[in-house]
């Protein structure tokens, strides 16, 4: 039996938000596919299936069927999982002519990337293509209604004038109703439409017909012009992949495309120029901008030798780097993914909206048609009542909704992005909202992780100078900052290391090696609690952590090491008191260093000299207590509670499996990026809350007058295209917001 794989592909031409929630819906219906989600803004299709890769004709032709012009091409660059034979032959969709597909093997890694930036432009063409000829059709409509006012009201050249206006401008929208009804399609926003304004000229309102098929157009317009800028403002906060490269070759400058760079290659950085590519400076000295990767304003001092990344701007003087890592797998490609991958990963509010959109629609079309029939059954009055069950139809599609809560998630991943904050998906920015209490990581979180040894204490006759050849040799492959620092102390001194043989790691307590003949035990109380040494002579001092030492099964001695508090610490924590959210504080470290740090820092709660699994249970006992909780770390011992937490933050400068495990990446280690998460997340969420309320209150409020005999189809069509431009502009707005 085939396994299940994961295919991404890209959607062109979808322009409609409440076809997307109805392709994605169909698909998951496909007996072979597991899990489907489709993100209207970045108009991405993941697709998890068994044989995936015959799937491929069968959903061109259902998103076709429910949005007509639509075409699917697979996006390989950011497909997790592909299989030889799918590498082989790369399936790309060619949209020649309507009704006719033909499929192009792509073999070459260039080739695929010209082949899917053709379909961006041709996207992008046939948009600026379609918006003229909306325009022109606007236009040419107008023109035809003024015709018609100049000619008397009573005159039947009049009404011809005014039935080709309509032809005009609705000529479209009825041909794709048609074929919506051909396909099975029958509740959708141009059906409805159609079947609202041919009731109008029914019943020989022309003037409403073609007034308000005129207002839907020029609404439509609009909203369309409005969600591409907001797609594309949104894109242009974090997309910062170059072009073009300064490639130097044989002492020449070349300019060639950044996308065949390959590691090793010399790169020139002028003054003002973004790093386009990751690398390390080879030749000389400037200060960087790292602002749009990490959210802080500072510019850092780089000299030779120095890595930098790319997406940050090289400020002062000319720079040479080495290449270290190809654009696909740069930090400025890793944003764009992280943005369109988070897009993909739906909030359930998301989710709520998109069912709710599928009951909506229907359920509208039901009143309509009942306020249609039994009042005229009681008053005789036809007119009336058939004219306000069309203002009903007009109004019951729920594009305002269905397209601006993703685009407000969407936004704020994006802002996220660019104050130095990855999240993975959107449902993490929802969560943070409800979080009620955030639980830290001491080392490297709440204090700055570097430490240093401030003492050496030595028993049992120990040379110090042996003890730290010993104990550094020990811990040479160590990541550990801890023993990082001892390390350190011996390269300072000039003390030669050894090679370490049968190096044994304990998560939470340290290691264990056998160094030029002698067994090493170096960690805490607990380790030498373990390998039962004797530490009686071993006096612990207040406010630091303590490295003890054994050698050959006797106590050798302890390194004194000290860490510091980053600066921001305190006032992040106040400011999560103050939003009433519990703060805690697990460690590793003893009771005096805990303490300590908490009491400097105004931390609620805290809890010490803890094992990974220890922190897990803590970590669900405080959720218990309080409600969802957030937990911020940045070693490789928080991978599991990271794993655990309800919204989980890793600092970017962290070990990969913590960053991996995490729902969000604070690329900035300075804890006010914490701040900043909680503030775009509850903007975010207001914002939807915010669309969601306008959108349905003005719609019940436009069927409530209607009924009333009120509101007409105008007010109808603003409660549907008005609606959604307004919603759309209000989701984006958090764009222009400092954090």
């Amino acid at each position: 039996m085939e396994n299940s794989s994961l295919k991404i592909y890209t959607i062109a031409n979808l322009d409609c938000a409440h076809c997307a929630s109805k392709i994605e819906k169909a698909i998951s219906e496909i007996p072979e596919v597991e899990e489907v989600t489709l993100a209207f803004t970045t108009k991405k299709l993941r697709i998890k299936a068994i044989h995936s890769h015959k799937l491929f004709e069968k959903i061109q032709k259902l998103c076709d069927s429910i949005e007509p012009g639509t075409t699917i091409y697979e996006d390989n660059k950011n497909s997790p999982t592909v299989s030889h034979h799918e590498h082989v032959h790369e399936h790309h969709n060619c949209h020649h002519h309507e009704g006719h597909h033909e499929h192009c093997h792509c073999h070459e890694h260039d080739h695929h990337d010209e082949h899917v930036h053709s379909y961006d432009k041709h996207d992008e063409q046939k948009k600026k293509i379609n918006i003229n000829t909306d325009l022109i059709c606007i236009s040419v409509g107008i023109l035809f209604i003024i015709a018609s006012k100049i000619i008397p009201a009573s005159s039947v050249i009049s009404d011809i004038l005014m039935l080709i206006a309509y032809a005009v401008l609705g000529g479209e929208i009825l041909i794709s109703a048609v074929k919506s009804i051909i396909r099975g399609k029958v509740f959708n926003e141009k059906f409805l439409m159609s079947v609202a304004t041919l009731s109008a000229i029914a019943l020989k309102d022309y003037q409403e017909a073609v007034g308000v098929m005129l207002f839907f157009r020029i609404g439509e317009y609009f909203e369309d012009i409005a969600v591409e800028k907001s797609r594309r403002s949104v894109m242009s906060v974090v997309d910062m992949r170059p072009e073009t490269v300064n490639l130097i070759n044989d002492d020449k400058i070349i300019v060639t495309d950044a996308e065949k760079i390959v590691p090793g290659q010399i790169l020139l950085v002028r003054a003002g120029d973004r790093i386009p590519l990751d690398g390390i400076v080879t030749e000389g000295e400037s200060r960087v901008d790292t602002s749009s990767i990490t959210g802080e304003h500072l510019p850092v001092t780089i000299t030779a030798g120095s890595e930098v990344l790319s997406g940050c701007i090289n400020l002062q003087g000319v720079i040479k780097i080495k290449v270290t890592k190809p654009l696909s797998e740069s930090m400025v490609t890793k944003i764009i993914n992280s943005m369109e991958n988070a897009s993909a990963g739906k909030p359930q509010i998301d989710r709520l909206i998109t069912r709710f959109a599928n009951i909506y629609t229907p359920l509208v079309v039901i009143i309509a048609l009942l306020t249609a029939v039994i009042p005229s059954l009681i008053t005789h009055d036809w007119h009336k009542w058939i004219y306000t069950a069309v203002t009903f139809l007009v109004i019951s599609c729920p594009c305002a909704i269905v397209l601006s809560v993703p685009l407000t998630f969407f936004a704020g991943i994006g802002v996220a992005s660019k104050n130095g904050i990855l999240f993975k998906n959107g449902a993490s920015i929802e969560n943070l909202g409800k979080v009620k209490a955030v639980i830290m990581d001491k080392t490297g979180t709440i204090t700055n992780g570097v430490f240093s040894v401030t003492g050496t204490v030595t028993y049992n006759g120990t040379d110090e100078k042996e003890l730290l050849s010993l104990c550094a040799s020990c811990e040479t492959n160590s990541t550990h900052p801890i023993a990082q620092s001892i390390v350190k102390k011996a390269k300072e001194q000039n003390i030669s290391l050894l090679t370490p043989e049968n190096i044994k790691e304990f998560a939470g307590m340290g290691v264990t090696a056998s160094v030029n003949g002698k067994e090493i035990i170096c960690g805490n109380e607990k380790l030498m609690q373990k390998y039962s040494i004797d530490i009686s002579e071993y006096k612990k001092e207040k406010n630091t952590t303590d490295l003890i030492c054994a050698v050959n099964g006797r106590l050798a001695g302890c390194f004194r090491i000290s860490d510091t508090i980053k600066d921001n610490s305190k006032n992040v924590i106040s400011e999560l008191k103050r939003n009433k959210i519990h703060t805690v504080m697990l460690t590793g470290d003893s009771q005096s260093s805990a303490s300590d740090t908490a009491q400097k820092t105004g931390i609620n709660e805290y809890f010490h000299s803890l094992l990974p699994d220890q922190k897990v249970s803590k970590m669900k006992q405080i959720r218990e207590k309080y409600g969802k909780v957030m937990f911020i770390g940045d070693g490789i011992n928080d991978a599991p509670v990271l794993a655990g937490a309800d919204v989980s933050a890793a600092m970017g400068n962290g070990a990969d499996a913590a960053v991996e495990a995490a729902d969000a990446v604070f690329m900035n280690p300075d804890i006010t990026s914490v701040s900043k998460a909680f503030s775009i997340s509850r903007d975010t969420n207001n914002i939807v809350v915010q669309n969601i309320v306008f959108a349905l209150a003005f719609k019940l409020a436009v069927m409530v007058m209607g009924f009333m005999g009120i509101a007409n189809m105008w007010f109808a069509v603003f409660a549907d295209s008005g609606v959604a431009l307004l919603c759309v502009i209000n989701s984006i707005r958090i764009l222009k917001k400092k954090y």
